[in-house]
């Protein structure tokens, strides 16, 4: 009985000791994100893609269009730089505006609202109109 408690003990504090440097790595990558403004943001969209090179991809075309590549369905909207955000509108439940950040080549777009962030390398749009 005293050997399970001590395994159980060093397994709880090997799990402890995990989850400790998985969060600080967490904050080590947090503090390596860098936010965009407006500027920043429409200089380096404008004319590009933000993908994950395999799920989806977002075209961001020069005159404000947005063209939605996602799970094999294809959308149409428009996108707009609004103070320091990247707001999209593709007629879909999660249309809004998002923060955008970067840390090394990953951009990083977080809703101001609810949802998930979106991660994804820019690139140049692989079928322009």
């Amino acid at each position: 009985m005293r050997g399970f408690r001590v395994n159980r003990l060093i397994a709880t504090l090997a799990t402890g000791i995990g989850g400790l440097i998985a969060l600080d790595a967490g904050f080590v990558a947090a503090e390596n994100l860098r936010k965009l403004s407006g500027a920043q943001i429409r200089a380096r969209f404008a004319g590009m893609q933000l993908t994950d090179e395999v799920h989806y991809r977002f075209a961001y075309e020069r005159d404000g269009t947005l063209r939605s590549f996602a799970m094999g369905v294809k959308k149409r909207g428009k996108w707009v730089i609004d103070k320091d955000q990247i707001c999209l509108y593709l007629q879909e439940p999660d249309d809004g505006c998002y923060d955008v950040a970067l840390s090394g080549k990953t951009f990083t777009l977080t809703p101001t609202g609810l949802g998930s962030p979106l991660d994804g390398i820019l690139q140049p749009i692989s079928d322009p109109q």
